[in-house]
């Protein structure tokens, strides 16, 4: 895909090893096309910001960066491999290189904190209860969470522990790449910045190449190398690319495509005059 006007060439153009690759990908569910057309590549070690109104398909990228969805054109690869030619057994292995960390933490109600960081190592680590529990104790202290936590079950927690207890289980495994969908979402001002401060430390701290779909500016500006916009399939002209931008975070005050302006100052104007229109045209 071409970088946009409004930005350098794209990132997805250097020379760095691109461990995450997207030809010409298109998603469709029924009639109704949610990707079209995709093309980008992300570098091993970067982060990524996904952006966009809600409905622009941010979330089933992401599925399908990971292969939990299928491309009904185009081709994605992870690390040199094609994810659609894998058999069950190796994709399987292959998502254990990745952590996830989703919009609503989705810990389990019914375990405690600790059996809920323990899950994945459980599932896929041979290692005895007490490495298991050293384990769980070190990422929920990177996380800034106190031991007495462990015990404790979701309910008992505030948005912003669920939301780090979903960081440290993302954690356990070494993740090569770390997807985080909304990460914010509900959060107060000041806790959705202790989350993007515990993202930046992340990434510091190890080896991780990290994906996040958000809408919040905040995070945007702050915590990726790179942000990427798309805009809804349906509202394109036949000739024009999804991703809308394609570049640094501070270029985003650069840009001159209307639709990027309003999003990332958060301006309805043209917006609700297409809205009014796509009514009108839907009650004929």
């Amino acid at each position: 895909m071409p970088p946009t006007q409004d930005a350098t060439p794209s990132m997805s153009q250097t020379t760095e090893e691109h461990l995450i690759e997207l030809n010409d990908v298109s998603v469709q569910f029924g009639r109704q096309t949610v990707l079209r057309s995709l093309s980008l590549s992300i570098p091993a070690g970067q982060t990524v910001a996904i952006i966009g109104e809600s409905g622009c398909g941010k979330t089933v990228l992401m599925k399908t960066i990971i292969g939990l969805v299928n491309p009904s054109k185009g081709h994605v690869r992870f690390d040199g491999q094609h994810l659609r030619q894998l058999d069950e057994q190796e994709l399987a292995r292959q998502h254990i290189r990745f952590g996830y960390v989703f919009q609503n933490a989705a810990l389990f109600d019914s375990m405690t904190i600790g059996q809920n960081v323990a899950f994945p190592l459980r599932q896929h680590a041979a290692l005895t209860s007490a490495q298991i529990d050293e384990i769980i104790t070190a990422r929920l202290f990177e996380v800034g969470l106190p031991k007495s936590v462990i015990r404790k079950k979701p309910a008992e927690l505030s948005g912003g522990m669920r939301k780090r207890v979903g960081l440290a289980r993302a954690l356990v495994l070494n993740p090569e790449v770390i997807l985080y969908d909304e990460p914010t979402t509900g959060l107060d001002p000041i806790m959705s910045d202790v989350i993007n401060e515990l993202i930046l430390r992340t990434r510091h701290h190890y080896t991780v190449t990290s994906i996040i779909v958000t809408h919040d500016m905040m995070t945007t500006r702050k915590v990726p190398d790179r942000v990427i916009m798309l805009y809804p399939a349906a509202r394109l002209d036949p000739d024009e690319p999804q991703i809308i931008f394609d570049g640094r975070p501070d270029q985003l005050d650069e840009v001159r495509d209307r639709r990027v302006r309003q999003f990332v100052n958060g301006e309805a104007g043209q917006r609700l005059m297409e809205m009014r229109q796509e009514y009108e045209e839907s009650a004929v």
